[in-house]
């Protein structure tokens, strides 16, 4: 009986993310915040991104955190094949840049190998329609120091350089969230390269 109503519960969770996300199609909305490469803190712009080929915009609830440690380092792993395929990846938390410098740089998860950008105020998770949970009290990550933010929910968009989603991934681990975002801008390069 636990077990129906766990499924139960998570469909419901899935089918929430589903419909709350801008979807295939949809106008991204452009934003320019401060991020960090390689520990170095810089301006993101997605406009000026998308000049060069697709970006993979994935959101993420808080660096050193147990999921969004695997995914920034699966992104890490595979950033060559993403690049291959002439997109380029970002991640959007809600994190402070100090944090974000830390985490930009460590050799276990972004490696340096692209930016994080910090959306403080949550405003542009909420432009994409994602959902942005409040702070938690006595919140801590991975190394015990203290989350003092809010957590947008984890989903991922390949946006083309035209502005548009091509694909949104929810509702998937986070190693399976870059495998799929993986896929989508492969899909999109071999697209390309038959036109």
């Amino acid at each position: 009986m636990k077990h129906f109503w766990l499924v139960g519960l998570m469909s419901g969770v899935l089918a929430q993310n589903a419909v709350a996300a801008l979807e295939e199609g949809d106008k991204a909305p452009g934003f320019k915040i401060p991020a960090s490469l390689a520990g170095k803190e810089i301006q993101f712009s997605l406009e000026e991104k998308l000049e060069k080929g697709p970006v993979v915009v994935y959101f993420y609830p808080s660096a050193y955190t147990r999921g969004c440690n695997i995914q920034a380092h699966e992104f890490s792993v595979h950033s060559d094949k993403f690049g291959a395929a002439g997109a380029s990846i970002v991640g959007v938390s809600l994190d402070s840049i100090a944090r974000l410098n830390e985490y930009s740089a460590d050799p276990e998860f972004c490696a340096g190998k692209f930016p994080v950008a910090s959306d403080a105020d949550g405003k542009v998770a909420k432009a994409f329609e994602l959902n942005v949970g409040e702070a938690k009290s006595g919140a801590v990550d991975t190394r015990g120091a203290a989350i003092d933010h809010g957590f947008a929910e984890r989903t991922t968009f390949v946006v083309t350089p035209d502005g548009k989603v091509a694909a949104t991934i929810g509702g998937l681990t986070p190693k399976e969230n870059v495998l799929k975002a993986l896929e989508a801008v492969e899909k999109l390069a071999a697209a390309n390269k038959t036109h």
